[in-house]
């Protein structure tokens, strides 16, 4: 399974989520919420050392990697991230198949699949250009260190601004699943899934790049695979 990383950006730091980030996790957690209808985000102290010890046993696992997103500015912690539904499809093939189980040893394993989810800014650091940032961090990550195939995402269909977000990254959709679960404030949700392609990654990054330097012009954003299929 994945090791921890830090990874670095000019405005964000992903750090391995740990026990002495869960009251900063909830100092972010307690700003104002009206933008947390879809995303479970912790509430108190108590709430976020549960967030951050059910995250880290997952962790031990091997179904997640976690992080606390940090201010490269402030150095606040203002969120949290993670890789999801690692999988692994090397070796020999099995039937059924059993996901999210590597092949050989599991301490020097990476996945050839995952999702970016569970994901949250304070209000503070929405807008700011840390998400895209962030993304960014984690998908080179796991294009060109781990070498995966396809990486992963999906939104409530409701949550129109996570959905935005992942689109304005060019991301495919690929489609709604119809009652697919049961959301957040308790009704059965769709839910939208998107992916990119490691043949789609360079065209991808250099999208984001572009949009991170504020050169990016509507030509080039035409580009994009997909950026703006809903």
């Amino acid at each position: 399974m994945p090791a921890p990383v830090v990874l670095s950006g000019r405005n964000v730091r992903l750090e391995p989520l740990a026990p002495h980030h869960a009251e900063a996790l909830a100092e972010a957690g307690g700003e104002d919420r009206t933008t947390y209808a879809f995303t479970p985000v912790p509430q108190g102290v108590e709430a976020a050392r549960g967030y951050v010890e059910r995250a880290l046993g997952e962790q031990a696992l091997g179904r997640v990697l976690p992080f606390a997103v940090i201010s490269a500015t402030s150095g606040r912690v203002v969120g949290a991230t993670r890789f999801l539904d690692l999988d692994y499809w090397q070796g020999p093939l099995l039937w059924p198949p059993v996901p999210g189980v590597p092949y050989g040893d599991p301490a020097t394993a990476v996945p050839d699949a995952a999702e970016i989810g569970n994901t949250w800014l304070a209000p503070r650091a929405q807008g700011t250009g840390i998400n895209t940032e962030a993304k960014l961090l984690m998908l080179r990550h796991a294009f060109e260190t781990w070498g995966v195939r396809r990486i992963s995402f999906r939104a409530d269909a409701r949550n129109l601004r996570s959905r935005a977000a992942i689109e304005r990254l060019g991301a495919t959709c690929e489609g709604i699943r119809r009652a697919h679960s049961r959301g957040l404030d308790g009704v059965v949700r769709n839910t939208a899934f998107y992916s990119i392609l490691d043949e789609e990654w360079p065209t991808v990054r250099d999208i984001i790049e572009l949009r991170m330097s504020g050169t990016v012009s509507p030509a080039v954003l035409g580009r994009a695979p997909d950026a703006a299929r809903t």
